[in-house]
C-alpha cells in the first residue's frame, strides 16, 4: 500500500525534484509550502497546501493522514536574520511537534552542510564539532537539536546533512556561472582552484532521502553526511562546463584574498548576490566522508561532480527562455548579478 508523504518546501528545487521521485515510487505526496506551487507536470498528482510552516494551524492541516513527512523547508542564507530564525528555528519546530502529536510514522529532516562552519581537516565527519557560520548556519544547527529532542521522545528522524546540491530546476549563485559561460566568457574561481570542493546531484539526494524513509528505523535515526563520492579540484570539475560550452575559455585563477575583499565590499554595498558563506569556503577544501551513509543506507551515488555540473548546465540551457532574473532569495530563479554582470566584459 502506497504511503503518503508531506514534503515541505514542495514548490522549491529540492522539493519539486524530490515529489516527482516519489511520485515514480508509486507513493503519494502532499506539498506544503508558501510558495506557488507552479509544476503542471504533476500538479494533478499531488495535494497542494500553499501555507507557512510558521502557521501551526496550516503544519497541522497538512500532516492530516500522512504517514512520512521530509522536512526540506528552510529560508536561505540571503533572508534576513529574524526571518531564518522564524523559519529554520521555529518553523522547524511547528513541524515536528505536529508530526509528534499525529503520530508520523517518521519524519526526515533535510539539515546542512553548513553546520560544520569552515572546518580545519577534510573529510568531515559526522560527529565532527558543530560551528555554524552566519544566522543560517547557526539556525542550522538548532534545527537539529529539536529534531535530536524528539528523538530521545521516540520519534524517527533522520538527520541528513547535503553537500551543496545541484541539478534540474537549480539556478541561484550557479546560474551567475551558466550565464558568463553560455556567453562565451571565462570564469574566474577565487584562489589557485586546486582546492577539492564537493558537490552533489539532487537526484543522489533524493535516492537517499528515500532510503532513509523506507529502510528499517533503528538504522535511519541517525544523522548522514551526503555528497559526491567522485570530484576532484574546483578548477577541474569546473572546467567541464567550460570545454561544453565549446568556446575554448579556461577557469581563471586570482588571488583570493584580493577577491574576499572585493566581494565582501561588494556585499556590503548591496551590489553582490554572494554571501559570506560563498566567497569563503570558496578557495577551501570542502568535503565529507559519506562512508556512513553507504554503509549503513546502502547509498551509492549516481553521478560525479562533473556529471552533476553537467546535467544542470545543459537544463539551463534547455530551459534559458523560461527564467527571470530574480532578488536572489530561491534557488529556483537566477540570482541578480548586481556590480558581477560588468566583470563579465574582462572575461
Amino acid at each position: 500500500m502506497a504511503k503518503r508523504y508531506l514534503i515541505t518546501g514542495g514548490a522549491g528545487f529540492l522539493g519539486i525534484n524530490l515529489i516527482r521521485f516519489i511520485l515514480n515510487e508509486g507513493e503519494a505526496v502532499t506539498s506544503l509550502d508558501f510558495a506557488d506551487f507552479d509544476y503542471p507536470d504533476v500538479l494533478n498528482q499531488v495535494k497542494v497546501i500553499k501555507g507557512d510552516i510558521r502557521d501551526k494551524g496550516v503544519v497541522d492541516r497538512a500532516m492530516e493522514d500522512i504517514d512520512i513527512v521530509v522536512h526540506a523547508a528552510a529560508a536561505l542564507p540571503l533572508y534576513k536574520k529574524s526571518d531564518i530564525f522564524s523559519i529554520d528555528i521555529e518553523g522547524t519546530r511547528n513541524v515536528v511537534e505536529s508530526a509528534y502529536r499525529h503520530r508520523i510514522e517518521r519524519l526526515i529532516h533535510i539539515s546542512s552542510t553548513a553546520v560544520y562552519g569552515i572546518p580545519i581537516h577534510h573529510p568531515i565527519f559526522e560527529d565532527d564539532e558543530l560551528k555554524g557560520v552566519g544566522p543560517y548556519g547557526q539556525a542550522k544547527i538548532t534545527a537539529e537539536e529539536i529534531c535530536l529532542e524528539y528523538r530521545k521522545r521516540g520519534m524517527c528522524i533522520p538527520i541528513i546533512r547535503p553537500k551543496s546540491f545541484i541539478g534540474p530546476e537549480r539556478l541561484g549563485v550557479f546560474a551567475i556561472f551558466y550565464d558568463w559561460v553560455k556567453d562565451g566568457r571565462s570564469f574566474p574561481v577565487i584562489g589557485n582552484g586546486k582546492n577539492r570542493y564537493q558537490l552533489l546531484d539532487v537526484e543522489d539526494l533524493c535516492q537517499v532521502i528515500y532510503l532513509t524513509a523506507t529502510k528499517e528505523k533503528d538504522i535511519v535515526n541517525d544523522t548522514f553526511n551526503i555528497g559526491a563520492k567522485e570530484f576532484t579540484t574546483m578548477k577541474e570539475d569546473f572546467q567541464v562546463i567550460l570545454d561544453c560550452a565549446g568556446f575554448g575559455k579556461k577557469i581563471k585563477t586570482s588571488p583570493a584574498w584580493a577577491v574576499i575583499f572585493m566581494l565582501k565590499v561588494l556585499e556590503l554595498l548591496r551590489l553582490s548576490p554572494l554571501y559570506k558563506w560563498v566567497y569563503e569556503t570558496a578557495p577551501r577544501d570542502s568535503f565529507v566522508s559519506t562512508q556512513k551513509a553507504e554503509n549503513i543506507l546502502g547509498f551509492a551515488p549516481k553521478y560525479s561532480n562533473k556529471d552533476a555540473l553537467l546535467r544542470n548546465y545543459k537544463w539551463y540551457l534547455n530551459n534559458l527562455s523560461s527564467f527571470k532574473e530574480s532578488s536572489g532569495i530561491s534557488h529556483r530563479v537566477p540570482w541578480k548579478q548586481g556590480a558581477l554582470k560588468f566583470a563579465k566584459v574582462f572575461f
